[in-house]
């Protein structure tokens, strides 16, 4: 299986501030994955701190 994190660094505020917002999306993604099987098929939205929608991750097969 590969893992999949996709996030758009043109728009909101991970444009204006891209290692603060990568940082914080990393952190709050990275609490939030006990709440995940992982198995093929799981994934969700990813937020910037003015929760908007800038991406998703992913499981997908190899």
């Amino acid at each position: 299986m590969k893992f999949v994190l996709e996030v758009t660094m043109d728009d909101g505020a991970v444009a204006k501030d891209r290692v603060a917002e990568l940082e914080r999306i990393l952190r709050y993604w990275g609490g939030n994955l006990r709440h995940h099987a992982l198995e093929a098929g799981d994934g969700s939205a990813v937020y910037d701190s003015a929760y908007q929608e800038v991406g998703a991750w992913r499981v997908v097969e190899s």
